[in-house]
């Protein structure tokens, strides 16, 4: 049982599992965009920023250059604020480089219905015009309800409404796991 009152069907992810998959997803950014040298990383408040410095980290080691990073925080962009009982949080976007004319790539945890990366767009475009948005997720639980699809996956899973993925990450949760609970 986990402290959400769902209880945990599978791990669908490890830490090993993890940091091959970001791994991966780091090669395929340096292999896209023909290297780095125009590619800048923003990660989706919460935790979409620890997987953007992780896959910055390893693109560093892969290039000899570690792509800028950022957060944006999508509390006000979301398209279902008035939907929600209390007020959303603004937390500070931090994105302290330039984004007109750059690669940006969106990093987050799991797409779902495709609302996060909008509001996420939303966020990015507010602070400038960037040259291409790619979206890297660590999950793709699939179940669109918008025409969004992830240029970097580190797992498709498959899910059902009724279930949750959860991402659990070393800096935020004190382990590195993936679940889908019920």
């Amino acid at each position: 049982m986990h402290e959400s009152g769902k209880i945990v069907k599978a791990t669908i992810m490890d830490a090993p599992a993890i940091q091959r998959a970001l791994t991966r997803i780091a090669h395929e950014i340096v292999e896209h965009n023909r290297g780095v040298e125009n590619v800048a990383l923003i990660g989706v408040r919460r935790r979409g920023l620890p997987l953007a410095e992780r896959i910055a980290a390893r693109i560093g080691n892969i290039e000899g250059v570690r792509p800028a990073v950022g957060e944006v925080d999508i509390a006000f962009y979301r398209d279902d604020i008035a939907c929600k009982n209390k007020q959303p949080v603004l937390n500070a976007t931090g994105v302290d480089f330039d984004i007109n004319g750059k690669d940006i790539v969106l990093v987050d945890d799991v797409i779902f219905t495709g609302r996060t990366v909008r509001a996420a767009l939303e966020a990015v475009f507010d602070l400038g015009r960037p040259k291409t948005v790619q979206l890297a997720v660590l999950v793709d639980r699939g179940l669109r309800e918008l025409p969004f699809r992830p240029d970097y996956v580190g797992k498709n899973v498959p899910t059902r409404h009724a279930e949750l993925v959860s991402v659990n990450l070393v800096e935020i949760d004190g382990e590195d796991i993936v679940t889908i609970m019920e």
